[in-house]
């Protein structure tokens, strides 16, 4: 079958873990509905919140005064947070006013905040209540996107996990792919899978309500998102099977992956390699191009999206970077597991948050680049630190063959921006 590089001689599976239970610096886990709500075209977000909660969501969807938005906030006012007013009452005249005039609407997510959260409001049994009153029409469900405690990318998780539950028993063998990716890029997920001759091939979170998949004892499913932890566990008791892979990040990760799923199905080396070699090839070069910036650049990752780990297996096999700390808010071995095998052993594995603690190491090894939240970009900034948004690698399309080069780009480029930079100043 295809040639891969081997594996490190020690990776980081085993390595010791420095757990940090400290000061934590996260994004609101309600952000995860901007890219939601794009992805399933029929469902509709209600949170339930303040109006801090609306403006974060306008302000970082970026919708336009005339735009229709597939999201909204239910506005929970002084006198429901003082309990003065029936908060369940007011809930259900919103959701009746919403779906008379959005007709259009087939799944509704009644969205937890920390408001919400505050004063106990039992979103889960209002979902129930209001599933009787609007099945089968719309479909009610309820998750939490409460930042208090998550990291951004946890609302995902909470959405996917809330709805297998939901999904109908099948005795098919199908394949699975779980977690959201922009729609060309899912796309492309699909044509290697058909070529491949892996099918059918079902998606969650389906495009639509109705192509919702069911899931059963025969079910395989690949992740392809490593935030999904929830998720996973709903899925296994289900009775599904996870078929564990190094995510698709780069064009080793992309390979390994499709190969997993490759051998669960029996497919021949040789199919195997007339799918993927023109793929493999375009992103080789592709990655090629920027690889030299980044090559012997030390990287610092600071805990945010939990894409830290494949990430940095991506960046240190595939452009030659050092990791000098590699950081997640949670570490899924289950998930993880394949990812860990290829980091080589070196970088501090960090689980959790203590800004402060993890800021000290990054001011003591002024790494080449560090990859953090937006909240500590501009003061490592200000300090002479180049710094990467991890929030930025969550809202980009960076996965599969085709955007393994736009990926290796994201992390070149505030490096080529700071020799440029220095260049000018010198002259």
């Amino acid at each position: 079958m295809t040639d891969l590089p081997p594996p490190p001689a020690r990776g980081c599976r085993e390595a010791p873990v420095l757990k940090e239970r400290g000061q934590r610096e996260v994004f609101c886990g309600l952000t995860g509905i901007i890219w939601l709500h794009r992805k399933m075209q029929d469902a509709f977000f209600l949170v339930v919140g303040s109006r801090t909660c609306a403006h974060l969501l306008q302000s970082a969807a970026g919708v336009m005064i005339f735009a229709e938005p597939r999201f909204g906030t239910a506005i929970l006012e002084e006198k429901d947070l003082a309990g003065l007013a029936d908060a369940n009452a007011e809930l259900d005249r919103e959701v009746a006013r919403l779906l008379e005039r959005r007709p259009d609407i087939r799944q509704l997510f009644l969205v937890g905040s920390c408001p919400s959260e505050v004063i106990k409001l039992d979103l889960d049994r209002a979902a129930e209540r209001l599933n009787v009153v609007h099945a089968p029409h719309v479909r009610v469900l309820s998750y939490t996107g409460a930042g208090t405690d998550t990291t951004f990318t946890q609302g995902e998780d909470s959405c996917l996990a809330a709805m297998v539950p939901t999904l109908p028993e099948t005795t098919a063998r199908e394949l699975l792919l779980v977690g959201s990716l922009p729609d060309v890029v899912e796309d492309q997920a699909l044509a290697l899978l058909a070529a491949l001759g892996i099918g059918p091939v079902r998606c969650l979170p389906a495009r639509r309500a109705g192509e919702m998949p069911g899931v059963g004892p025969d079910t395989v499913f690949a992740l392809v998102q490593p935030f999904l932890g929830e998720t996973h566990g709903a899925l296994v008791k289900r009775g599904a099977r996870h078929v564990a892979a190094p995510f698709p990040f780069g064009e080793e990760g992309t390979t390994r992956w499709l190969r997993a799923i490759a051998d669960e199905f029996g497919v021949s080396p040789e199919t195997f390699e007339a799918a993927t070699a023109a793929p493999r090839a375009r992103a080789r070069k592709a990655v090629a191009a920027h690889a030299e910036e980044l090559r012997g650049k030390s990287i610092f990752f600071l805990p945010d999206s939990q894409l830290e780990l494949p990430l940095a297996r991506f960046l240190t096999r595939e452009c030659g970077m050092t990791a000098v700390e590699v950081g997640t808010p949670y570490l899924h071995r289950d998930i993880l597991g394949p990812d860990l095998d290829l980091l080589a052993e070196g970088p501090v594995i960090s689980e959790g948050q203590d800004v402060d603690l993890q800021l000290d190491r990054v001011r003591a090894a002024r790494p080449d680049l560090t990859v953090c939240g937006l909240g500590l970009a501009n003061p490592l900034e200000a300090e002479g630190l180049a710094t990467k948004w991890a929030i930025e690698l969550v809202f980009s399309p960076v996965h599969f063959y085709e955007q393994a080069g736009d990926l290796a780009a994201l992390f070149a480029r505030p490096l080529t921006r700071r020799r440029i930079l220095k260049l000018e100043a010198a002259e």
